[in-house]
């Protein structure tokens, strides 16, 4: 990779430590007939770590310049498909639907910027991943765990545990990396809970905890004003809270309850 030349458009900081590689990709535990799918290979370093471990890995890479030399780095590997297009425009469902696998995961050194988009796109295909393990910058990594109360506590956080248990797995220095970003990274853990919370109707919970975090200095009341206070203050009470409460101090499983009550 000396002579290929980084492209900050695309989010490119490469992860150079073969111990660390092995270490993420070391992070699910693999049942067999397993699929990974990953965004942003590079060079490919985790890819072989990942197609070392399960039947088959699917890679997405927007950059075309990197044809060859994946190529090349993934020669003695048959089972990695790798597809040359912007992962946020294709359609994942269709892509591994001729893919015959048991047990679907994401591993993934992800572009910082994309991080989000990401998350929502593996959302909102419905596609059964068992766990998701994503290399992000370190303050997103710390939003993504974060617990009620907190400042690093948002409408992301709400959505993702209400499908996931999020855990921080271990921090990666800058100096890890070229070309070596401004900030610290951190590994996190997605793992699907077995059991979700019974939900009416999705689009609803989503609309409600985003409008919930409109104005984050906000209180519920001036955030909520054109939803049915009446309907959702019962709720809130039944839990401890009122509409004085910023949206920043409610669990997601009141978000939940007060969507069903929508």
């Amino acid at each position: 990779m000396e002579t290929f030349y980084f492209k900050k458009k695309y989010g490119q900081n490469f992860l150079k430590n073969p111990k660390i590689l092995e270490k993420i990709a070391a992070i699910p535990c693999y049942q067999e007939d397993s699929l990974v799918m990953e965004v942003g290979p590079g060079g490919g370093a985790l890819t072989k770590q990942l197609a070392k471990q399960v039947k088959q890995v699917v890679c997405y890479e927007i950059d075309h310049d990197l044809e060859d030399p994946l190529a090349i780095a993934l020669q003695e590997f048959s089972n990695v498909k790798l597809f040359f297009e912007d992962f946020l425009k294709r359609d994942i469902v269709k892509d591994i639907s001729s893919f015959h696998y048991q047990h679907l995961y994401f591993v993934s050194n992800v572009p910082y910027y994309i991080t989000t988009p990401i998350l929502f796109k593996l959302l909102e295909s419905h596609l059964p991943f068992e766990e998701i393990v994503m290399l992000v910058q370190k303050e997103v990594g710390e939003r993504f765990t974060a617990l009620p109360g907190s400042k690093q506590y948002g409408a992301l956080t709400v959505l993702l545990h209400y499908y996931f248990d999020i855990q921080k797995c271990f921090v990666v220095g800058r100096k890890e990396f070229v070309p070596m970003p401004h900030v610290d990274s951190l590994v996190v853990s997605f793992q699907r809970k077995k059991e979700l919370l019974y939900l009416k109707d999705e689009k609803t919970f989503f609309e409600l905890v985003h409008n919930s975090f409109r104005f984050k200095r906000k209180t519920l009341y001036n955030n909520l004003k054109e939803y049915d206070i009446k309907k959702l203050e019962p709720i809130l009470k039944k839990y401890g809270f009122s509409f004085t409460t910023r949206a920043e101090q409610i669990p997601y499983e009141v978000f939940v309850a007060m969507a069903n009550q929508l």
